[in-house]
C-alpha cells in the first residue's frame, strides 16, 4: 500500500472465472446462497486452486453448515480470512483440539481482532478429550416457559446444577453465561426439565444484568444457535412449551419449510419476501429472538414493503425510533398480514460486521405466534400456525408497551393491526464478531 499506485498487480484471474466470481459475491451479500454456490462452481471450474474463490465457496459452505467441505476448501490456505473460516468449521463440527491449532495461529497475527476466536481459544486449550454437547438422559424433555415480558422466549434451566432463566438467542453462536456468575469461558452442563442433559457445553461470558434489568427476571444464560443446532428443539410461546430432543425431529405435517443459513456459521439469516406471488422481489432478514419486536427493518427493507418512510410515526417512549405497518411478510408458505416493525438505525453496522446486504431483523414477537421446530441439524425452521382460543383477541390493547401476542393466529391473521405504543429491542442483535481485519 505504501509503495503508491506503480505497485498495483495485474489481474491474472481469466474473464471468466472473474465473471462467475463476481456474481457469486453479489449473490452472497445478498443471501442467495443457492445462486452464489452455482456462480463459485462454475469459478472454480475455471480456476480450482484460485484461493480467492476457494475462501468464498468455503463460506458458502459454513453458511450451509457443510463443515467438512469448508475444511477442503481451506485446506493449505494460511490468510487470516481462511484461517478464521477453517477454525469456525473445525470447532462447529466438534474438532476440538484442531479447531484450538488453528485459532491460535490465527491469534498470532498482531493485525487480527476476532473475540470469538480469542474466547473459543480458551476453550478448546481447556478441551482436551471433551466431545461437545453429549447427550444423556431421556430422549426427549418439556419444560414450561414462564412469559416474563412481552414475547420474550425464556427457559428455565441448570447450569452445572444450578437453576435459573435462559434466553432463546438466535442471534448468538455460543452459550453465554452472566459474567457475574463466570469470569471466564468455561465447560458446563446444561439439563432441561431434569431429564436431559447436555454435557460438555461450551460457554463464553457476558454482563446480562442489562438484560435481566429490562425483562424484569434474573437472565443468567443465551441459549444460541450452536446449542439450538445440536438440542433440535421445539419452542411454542402461546403454549408454553419449550422441547429438547436427542434424535432429530421429523417434519410436522402442517407446518411450512423456511430454510436457513448461518454466516460464518453463527448467524441465522432466512430469505422472505413482502408481497405475494413467485415475481415478489426477495428480502433477506436475520433472525434474531432476543429481540422482542416482529421486525426492525432498514430504509431499503421498508421501501421494498411498499411503505414510505415519512408515514411512519415516532415511538412514543423512544422518540428517537419511528414504527409502521408492514402489510405482508412471508415466512415460508405463511402470508402474514399487517406485521408492525421500526426503522433499525442499527441495521447498516450490522450489515458491516456480517458482510451482508440485510434488510432487517426478525425477533421474537414475530416467532411467538408460531410453534417453531429446527429441524435437518438446524437447516430448516419449520413454523406451525398456533391454535389460538375464538374468543382471544386477534392483537393486543393497552398495558403492556411490547406488543406481547402481536403475532399472528394464522397465516393471514393481523400482527399487531391494534398495536400499543412499541417498546426497543430488549437487546441489540447480538451477532457473531466480525471477521480479521488486516
Amino acid at each position: 500500500m505504501g509503495c503508491g499506485p506503480a505497485a498495483s498487480p495485474q489481474p491474472t484471474r481469466a474473464p471468466m472465472a472473474q465473471k462467475w466470481f463476481d456474481r457469486a459475491q453479489a449473490s452472497y451479500r445478498a443471501v442467495d446462497i443457492e445462486d452464489a454456490q452455482d456462480a463459485i462452481n462454475e469459478a472454480l471450474r475455471v480456476a480450482p486452486d484460485d484461493p480467492e474463490l476457494r475462501l468464498l465457496a468455503a463460506n458458502l459452505a459454513l453458511a450451509r453448515l457443510d463443515f467438512g467441505e469448508a475444511k477442503r476448501l481451506t485446506e493449505g490456505l494460511q490468510q487470516p480470512q481462511a484461517l478464521a473460516v477453517r477454525g469456525r468449521a473445525l470447532w462447529y463440527a466438534g474438532d476440538v483440539k484442531d479447531a484450538g491449532l488453528v485459532l491460535e495461529a490465527l491469534l498470532r497475527d498482531p493485525e487480527v481482532h476476532d473475540p470469538w476466536a480469542k474466547a473459543v481459544s480458551k476453550l478448546a486449550n481447556q478441551g482436551a478429550g471433551r466431545t461437545p454437547y453429549r447427550a444423556e438422559g431421556n430422549i426427549v424433555a418439556a419444560v414450561e416457559m414462564p412469559h416474563v415480558r412481552g414475547a420474550a422466549l425464556i427457559v428455565p434451566v441448570e447450569v452445572d446444577g444450578d437453576q435459573g432463566l435462559a434466553m432463546v438467542a438466535t442471534g448468538t453462536a455460543e452459550v453465554v453465561l452472566d459474567s457475574a456468575q463466570r469470569k471466564e469461558p468455561s465447560w458446563v452442563s446444561v439439563t432441561i426439565g431434569g431429564a436431559v442433559e447436555y454435557q460438555d457445553v461450551p460457554a463464553v461470558t457476558q454482563d446480562l444484568s442489562g438484560l435481566s434489568r429490562q425483562l424484569g427476571a434474573p437472565i443468567k444464560a443465551l441459549l444460541g444457535v450452536n446449542f439450538l443446532r445440536h438440542s433440535n428443539p421445539t419452542f411454542d410461546f402461546e403454549a408454553h412449551q419449550f422441547v429438547v430432543r436427542r434424535f432429530a425431529p421429523p417434519r410436522p405435517p402442517a407446518a411450512t419449510n423456511v430454510p436457513l443459513f448461518y454466516i460464518r456459521g453463527g448467524a441465522m439469516i432466512m430469505r422472505s419476501a413482502f408481497k405475494s406471488g413467485s415475481d415478489a422481489p426477495p428480502v433477506s432478514l436475520m433472525i434474531d429472538s432476543s429481540m422482542l419486536l416482529p421486525l426492525t427493518l432498514d430504509e431499503e427493507g421498508w421501501s421494498k414493503a411498499g411503505v414510505a418512510l415519512s408515514s411512519l410515526t415516532p415511538v412514543p417512549e423512544e422518540p428517537s425510533l419511528k414504527q409502521g405497518i408492514v402489510p405482508l411478510v412471508r415466512i415460508g408458505q405463511f402470508d402474514l398480514a399487517q406485521v408492525a416493525g421500526v426503522l433499525g438505525k442499527d441495521i447498516p453496522n450490522l450489515e458491516t460486521s456480517l458482510g451482508l446486504d440485510i434488510d432487517g431483523v426478525v425477533g421474537a414477537g414475530l416467532l411467538a405466534g408460531f410453534r417453531v421446530t429446527l429441524g435437518e441439524g438446524g437447516r430448516v425452521l419449520w413454523a406451525e400456525e398456533d391454535v389460538v382460543p375464538e374468543e382471544a383477541p386477534s392483537a393486543p390493547s393497552g398495558g403492556d408497551t411490547t406488543p406481547e401476542g402481536a403475532a399472528p393466529a394464522g397465516p393471514t391473521a393481523p400482527l399487531g393491526s391494534a398495536l400499543p405504543p412499541i417498546a426497543p429491542p430488549v437487546a441489540p442483535p447480538a451477532v457473531p464478531p466480525p471477521p480479521p481485519t488486516k
